[in-house]
């Protein structure tokens, strides 16, 4: 837990043609845990780099004690964000050129969250599009005991404990 984190961000649909909220999401390769998420109206490596912050200071994460890997998307190469993962001791990796496909980590996560058509447009939408966010993130990771299993507390993951941090280090995938 909290070696290695996959971050991305996704558009959160909505019913309106054309109007998007952008979720932000911090994943514990591990575990699967959420350590992070925040719903914006837009993307930016401030933006990005101010959640991963909040998500280091939260988790109490040490210099060089974190990588966290991610696309090629211009918020996550933004020279904000790669200031601020220098400034925290925090590695970078990222996916290949050409390979562009979703996190196949936190594809499942997103997949299915959808923002009701009552909230798009409206100037106080950011927070009513969190709600139906926190109960798909919780519905869906809930099986997996993520937060026991970043504890170490999850005995059936003790076996495979080193398969995620191994697979993303030879870069064969999950």
């Amino acid at each position: 837990p909290d070696q290695i984190y996959c971050w991305d961000i996704s558009y959160l649909p909505t019913e309106v043609r054309g109007s998007y909220f952008y979720l932000y999401l911090f994943v514990d390769l591990f575990s699967r845990k959420i350590v992070g998420w925040q719903v914006y109206d837009s993307e930016s490596a401030e933006r990005a780099s101010q959640l991963l912050t909040d998500i280091c200071a939260r988790q109490r994460i040490a210099p060089q004690q974190l990588t966290v890997h991610s696309d090629n998307g211009s918020p996550m190469k933004g020279e904000t964000m790669l200031a601020m993962m220098q400034r925290l001791g925090v590695a970078a990796s990222r996916s290949r050129p050409g390979r562009e496909q979703r996190q196949p980590v936190l594809r499942g996560l997103v997949a299915d969250v959808e923002i009701p058509a009552t909230t798009a447009g409206q100037a106080d939408a950011k927070p009513a599009a969190r709600a139906p966010l926190g109960d798909a993130a919780r519905a869906l990771v809930q099986p997996r005991a993520p937060a026991q299993r970043h504890r170490l507390r999850d005995a059936s993951a003790a076996p495979c404990r080193g398969r995620p941090v191994d697979a993303a280090r030879t870069g064969q995938g999950l």
